[in-house]
């Protein structure tokens, strides 16, 4: 059984067979949990045994789990925060979290400004300051070695520069306690806080480690794209290498999804361990140690997304209310 994870804002989602479950860390100290059914597009459309297909369309599958779960744990601290500042003046109420319409309505637009900003830092702009600030365009591998490193440049000083916020670092913290808790998981550990806290932070499979082998594969699969495109176009320009490269972004997605697959399963031998290195490397930016009560969250997520701990044990309850609502009702 294979476990996945993600960090959100004071808190942690985890994906198991079937179930998808984010445990957050209130202001008041409580943990609320939602819980749901999930069956990702693979599984429902019987994609999983194609190779490269299923990395593209579970990348984009996860993206949109990722920006929803990361939506509702934005939702809960807000709706506390807002509480917080409603009652220093004096009225004690907040406002009431927003509709599931609104909500869906902002996570559209949400997904598409950070696939825009995505797309725009770490793909286009390295493609034209390529092409302005440097005569590669007409050696495809050249090119393309200087843009990819452009690109990976941009990653590691993004990374570098937000692991600064205090914000941000508790989010790496939380992203610490999702690896350890996966790997007690994986290890048939007691899930306990002790056991969990024992257990390393880096995990080979963990979406830096993909970013960054997005990054590689992007070099060569370009530059052998370029070359055939040179081979029957002549000349490439900027505008052409845009509407290529472009739409060719999911592929290389799935080539890097069958890699980093690969490599994480033969993570033991001196190959897998070359090709997992720099992932790792990546993680002392993007994960943290964290304390006892991140952990905790990270197993309580777990366990709910397992179905061996009831959700219903941590329904959402507005700090303004005694009356106790189920968390699938703030969406």
């Amino acid at each position: 059984m294979q476990i996945g994870g993600q960090a959100v804002i004071e808190g942690v989602m985890m994906r198991a067979p079937g179930s998808v479950a984010t445990a957050v860390r209130r202001m008041n100290g409580e943990i609320v949990v939602r819980q749901h059914p999930f069956r990702s597009i693979n599984e429902r459309f019987k994609l999983s045994k194609i190779a490269i297909v299923r990395g593209a369309v579970g990348l984009i599958d996860m993206l949109c789990l990722g920006i929803k779960t990361l939506n509702w744990s934005a939702e809960v601290a807000m709706h506390d925060a807002e509480f917080e500042e409603a009652k220093k003046k004096g009225n004690g109420m907040a406002e009431a979290p927003k509709k599931k319409s609104q909500t869906t309505f902002i996570l559209v637009i949400t997904l598409i400004v950070a696939l825009a900003i995505g797309i725009g830092i770490f793909f286009v702009a390295p493609l034209f300051l390529t092409s302005y600030l440097f005569d590669f365009d007409k050696t495809a591998v050249s090119f393309n070695l200087v843009a990819g490193g452009l690109r990976i440049a941009f990653l590691l000083a993004y990374l570098g520069a937000i692991s600064w916020m205090k914000e941000i670092r508790r989010v790496f913290q939380y992203h610490g306690a999702e690896h350890k808790a996966v790997f007690s998981f994986e290890l048939n550990d007691v899930l306990a806080t002790e056991t969990v806290r024992a257990r390393s932070r880096f995990h080979p499979r963990c979406g830096t480690s993909f970013l960054l082998i997005v990054m590689f594969v992007a070099i060569l699969s370009f530059s052998v794209l370029d070359a055939i495109l040179m081979d029957i176009l002549g000349e490439l320009t900027l505008p052409i290498r845009l509407a290529t490269h472009l739409p060719f972004i999911p592929i290389v997605g799935g080539i890097a999804y069958e890699i980093i697959k690969f490599s994480a399963k033969h993570s033991a031998t001196w190959w897998g361990r070359i090709v997992v290195a720099p992932g790792l490397w990546l993680q002392r930016v993007t994960t943290k140690e964290p304390d006892e009560s991140q952990i905790e969250v990270a197993i309580v997520a777990l366990k709910c997304a397992l179905g061996k701990e009831d959700p219903d044990r941590y329904l959402y309850k507005p700090l303004q209310s005694t009356t106790p609502i189920p968390v699938a009702e703030v969406q």
